[in-house]
């Protein structure tokens, strides 16, 4: 429903860019899933219809692994193909897919001192871990 899917200029625009140089690619609709079976459901109706996805965490990334898919289809004869010179017409289509933001998938789920280490749904952040480790004298650094 609603809260949980959005295809507003402004959400887009924030989900399309990271850190990066790279300019912004928005996708064509952000949805928020908050369990794995969503998650799951998601991406299997994405395959079925073809559509891109793109996971979210929270924009932090440096090589623009956020930016949605960006296609170029060029119509007409491949060059040197020897067919007579033809305008070659240009159809730039952006198909930006599904955004999967999963900043609400935020548990931790467990945690074994004893191995050091720790399970955790991908919307937990180094920050929110920090301050569930404090006290137990392990941390989780950048």
């Amino acid at each position: 429903g609603a809260p949980n899917v959005s295809t507003a200029t402004a959400v887009r625009e924030q989900h399309g860019h990271d850190e990066s140089m790279h300019p912004c690619a928005p996708p064509d609709i952000v949805v928020w899933p908050q369990a794995v079976g969503q998650v799951q459901e998601l991406a299997a109706l994405c395959h079925r219809s073809r559509v891109p996805m793109v996971p979210f965490g929270t924009g932090t990334g440096l090589e623009g692994g956020v930016n949605a898919v960006q296609v170029s289809v060029h119509l007409g004869p491949p060059r040197g193909s020897g067919c007579p010179a033809m305008p070659r017409p240009r159809v730039s289509l952006c198909q930006g897919g599904v955004c999967f933001d999963l900043s609400r998938m935020d548990a931790i789920t467990e945690l074994s001192l004893e191995d050091f280490s720790v399970t955790v749904e991908p919307g937990v952040t180094r920050k929110a871990l920090n301050k569930h480790l404090r006290g137990t004298g392990l941390w989780f650094p950048v």
